[in-house]
């Protein structure tokens, strides 16, 4: 497809239409929260959301890894952060319930801050030590519900596509609650909308599912182990990175 023609596409079929199933599924997420099916509200509908998006972007995806997930287990997935899309690649094709630890300017936007809301995300808030810690209690709390929870450690998407420095909440909550962390590797967003551009661009993606790494016996006051570990889950990650994101 010529650039000319995806862009026309794209104004006039796939914008409008992804501008509907948004608040579709928003206002589906917060109806079916508020009655009480939070389980079930806070997940499949974004799901079926984020498919949508990726196939009216016409984005493949691969995935690898999924053998090494477990149903009905907690566990806190770390991936690297190219774009907005790797929200729609996790979301959509990651397979199994989770919640999500997101900047805290996405809880203005319009519906989609209040479905967020709605299905128990965790909003976080680095302005002062005492805020981020309670973001990581409320993270903490979600899990002890037997939620997984996605959370990427760069804080914010990649300038270059390329992995940054990685903050320690995600770790901190494995530690605290003894979860195992699971690396994810994604590839592709990055081209697809990078930070910055108001326009998708449609290519292949990949999201690469690691082995769950235990935390048995490591604690977050050694600070050694802390950043032993911090350091082992990038480069697992980086380990399947394409070559041109490394």
């Amino acid at each position: 497809m010529s650039r000319l023609l995806y862009y026309l596409y794209f104004v006039c079929f796939a914008a409008p239409l992804f501008l509907v199933t948004t608040i579709l599924t928003a206002l589906t997420v917060i109806v079916g929260c508020m009655l009480g099916g939070e389980k079930f509200f806070s997940f499949y509908p974004g799901m079926i959301w984020s498919k949508i998006s990726c196939y009216l972007a016409f984005c493949p995806v691969k995935v690898r890894g999924k053998e090494n997930l477990k149903k009905r287990q907690s566990v806190v997935f770390v991936a690297n952060h190219q774009g907005a899309f790797d929200v729609f690649l996790m979301y959509g094709f990651l397979g199994v319930p989770i919640k999500w630890m997101m900047k805290k300017g996405l809880a203005k936007i319009p519906l989609v801050g209040a479905a967020c809301r709605a299905a128990g995300f965790i909003f976080v808030d680095n302005s002062t030590p005492r805020t981020a810690q309670r973001s990581i209690a409320e993270a903490e709390q979600q899990l002890k519900k037997g939620d997984s929870l996605v959370v990427f450690p760069e804080g914010s998407r990649s300038l270059d596509g390329k992995m940054h420095r990685f903050l320690k909440g995600a770790f901190r909550v494995a530690l605290d609650l003894n979860l195992p962390i699971v690396p994810i590797t994604l590839n592709g967003p990055y081209h697809v909308m990078p930070i910055g551009s108001k326009i998708i661009r449609p290519h292949r993606m990949e999201m690469v599912v690691h082995p769950p790494i235990s935390v048995d016996d490591l604690s977050y006051n050694d600070r050694e182990s802390l950043l032993k570990l911090v350091e082992d889950v990038k480069n697992i990650i980086a380990s399947e990175l394409w070559e041109e994101y490394k």
